[in-house]
């Protein structure tokens, strides 16, 4: 690091301004030709038209011009390259040694799964059950009985857009198929009520035919047309809840291993900084909590797209590299037949934040996942069924990413942003990680922990790894989130639509 910039590695041909820079600025012996924001890119030296751009030592595009040592390195000079498909399948797969596992104070299920919450939760099959199931929660909370219940987080809805108006066999139909009974079995749930319109196609009996929903029996059923609409559906769900948190409420906070945690790891309106501070500094909490057996889930397909090699090369097998890089196909082709391309990304806020190509986020993005071996790959919201570090493919829309990252399982979020993102994901509480110190002091009571002291005070990527860790550990056992404090996640419920709705 030099007085205002930061090198990121040895081969790269720019740097990244710590502040927002004058021109006529010198950074490394060199004059800035134009203003440069801060988190955006310099050129380190002259970068001919065609040629590779290097941050992290990878390729992030091209230069579609010539550019001059100190200029601005962004949109208007830098575009996609083709991207590495020396995939090198477990190439670099390296164990990494055990660690003896902290403990966390957490809700132990009937099939062995651990919650780091005790929600009850109000599922819909389909959005036109959405208004009832929000009534009935509304009903719920001026419910003497309900309201005295110990060891109840609360009651929640989970309603969305979906469930009719499509296919009853193709792949969003699965899909959403995996999403509710993911949530209905998802370990931060003490209890489930499933409540339908009744002539939807996601059928509920289709739901609860597929298998037993949970292994503690907490879970009831029913439909507005079959209760008989709207009130009388509301005074017999009442009824059901009472009897539903009382069986919930016995469940006590007892000691676990983290190897019962698992753990989504996310980004969103990302920045310059997010591969520098944040994203690795919660890839090494990552590769701790790993090493304590525990389990954290990289996923956003879209995002990671110009940077999968780095993940095929820690497949733990090459089954698992071969079907990371099918997910990668599948995307190109989902995109192409839907008129979209995979530069789609970054967003505007993205580019503002210093971003120019879906490859340099992507570097970025990666760096969540820490250095531990790929475990294993999921589909949206398959269950996860392997310990370690693993990958379940999703849009990079985050609220549609997280939603399938707890249906496959996740009882915690860990959220890094850079633009500030503000959004919680009930029933799994969202730690929120800020990238940098000047949205932090801007958003602090939104954000629970500043990374951007790793470059404004010199705090290291293993240090601020092990506050992260330690915080996962206080909201696995009660601790609240500042995202739970607000009120957050009754909106964040966004289920993968994927085909036509008719």
């Amino acid at each position: 690091m030099a007085e205002g910039v930061i090198r990121l590695h040895g081969a790269d041909n720019v740097v990244i301004a710590l502040a927002d820079l004058p021109k006529g600025a010198v950074v490394e012996g060199i004059a800035l030709t134009g203003p440069v924001p801060r988190g955006h890119k310099i050129a380190a030296r002259g970068i001919a038209r065609g040629e590779n751009v290097l941050r992290y030592g990878q390729i992030i595009g091209q230069a579609v011009e010539e550019i001059a040592a100190g200029a601005h390195v962004h949109s208007h000079n830098l575009g996609m390259a083709p991207h590495t498909d020396d995939y090198a399948i477990g190439a670099e797969c390296r164990p990494l040694p055990s660690l003896q596992p902290l403990e966390f104070m957490g809700y132990h299920r009937a099939d062995g799964q651990v919650g780091t919450r005790n929600y009850i939760g109000i599922l819909t099959s389909v959005n036109c059950s959405g208004s009832v199931a929000r009534f009935i929660a509304e009903a719920a909370e001026k419910d003497p009985v309900l309201n005295g219940m110990p060891n109840v987080d609360g009651i929640v809805p989970i309603v969305h857009q979906t469930g009719c108006g499509m296919s009853g066999t193709n792949e969003g139909y699965q899909t959403l198929m995996r999403t509710l009974k993911g949530y209905a079995r998802n370990a931060n749930f003490g209890g489930i009520l499933l409540v339908g319109l009744g002539c939807e196609v996601m059928q509920v009996p289709d739901l609860v035919g597929q298998g037993r929903l949970r292994p503690d029996g907490n879970f009831r059923y029913m439909t507005i047309q079959g209760t008989g609409g709207t009130r009388a559906t509301i005074a017999k769900a009442l009824e059901i809840l009472r009897e539903m948190a009382e069986v919930a409420s016995r469940v006590e906070r007892r000691p676990a291993p983290v190897s019962k945690l698992i753990v989504g790891l996310q980004c969103g309106g990302s920045d310059g900084y997010s591969g520098i501070t944040a994203n690795p500094a919660l890839g090494h909490a990552s590769d701790l909590l790993v090493r304590m057996g525990g389990t954290t889930i990289l996923s956003e397909t879209p995002e990671i797209y110009g940077a999968e090699h780095l993940l095929t090369r820690r497949a733990v097998r090459p089954e698992v590299g071969e079907r990371l890089i099918e997910r990668i196909r599948w995307w190109e082709d989902y995109t192409a037949r839907n008129d979209g391309e995979m530069d789609n990304n970054p967003s505007p806020g993205n580019k503002k934040g210093g971003l120019t190509t879906i490859l340099e986020k992507s570097l970025g993005a990666v760096a969540k996942g820490g250095t531990a071996p790929l475990a294993a790959v999921y589909k949206f919201g398959e269950p996860i069924d392997t310990n370690g570090f693993v990958y379940m493919d999703s849009p990079g829309y985050d609220p549609c990413s997280v939603t399938g990252q707890i249906a496959s399982g996740a009882t915690m979020i860990v959220f890094t942003t850079g633009r500030g993102s503000v959004s919680g994901y009930k029933p799994s509480p969202c730690i929120k990680l800020a990238t940098n110190s000047e949205m932090y002091a801007r958003m602090a009571e939104d954000m629970d922990i500043n990374c951007g002291d790793i470059l404004t005070e010199g705090v290291s990527i293993e240090a601020k790894g092990e506050e992260i860790l330690a915080r996962i550990v206080e909201v696995a056992s009660g601790k609240k989130t500042l995202s739970e404090e607000l009120g957050f996640g009754g909106a964040e419920f966004v289920p993968w639509q994927i085909g036509a709705v008719m």
